[in-house]
């Protein structure tokens, strides 16, 4: 589990914003996961790299808490701690924070598992060591 959460510093583009003038709340989506793409690859997981051997990250359930809104052009970054949700499964705990005043944007809690070639829950030694770690 990772202590200290990995950052990711990012910013709204004009087309992620809906008429309201605010992020669509789709929008938020992506930015979760692309944080968590890039906090894999810090920790020399590489989700691509899984794919190609027929293991399959995937998310098998979202938990977005929307607390305040994000508008075009404005800075946040998005943290990401993972953690063992259970013997197969995993939790990243994330969050988006608007900078630089830090006001919680968005809270996250995404589970995913590893599925092996033939579609089966599976969890590869890189990324179960991680979670023990």
């Amino acid at each position: 589990m990772s202590v200290c959460p990995f950052t990711l510093e990012m910013s709204v583009r004009d087309y992620e914003c809906d008429l309201q003038g605010i992020v669509n709340n789709s929008v938020y989506q992506n930015y979760l996961e692309h944080a968590r793409h890039e906090y894999l690859k810090s920790v020399g997981i590489d989700f691509a790299d899984y794919a190609r051997q027929g293991i399959q990250l995937v998310v098998v359930r979202a938990e977005l808490d929307y607390k305040h809104p994000l508008g075009s052009g404005d800075h946040f970054v998005v943290e990401v701690r993972m953690e063992r949700e259970s013997r197969l499964r995993f939790a990243f705990l994330q969050t988006i924070l608007r900078q630089p005043d830090r006001k919680v944007a968005v809270e996250a809690k995404i589970i995913g598992t590893a599925l092996n070639e033939r579609g089966r829950p599976t969890l590869p030694t890189a990324l179960a060591q991680l979670l023990d770690s």
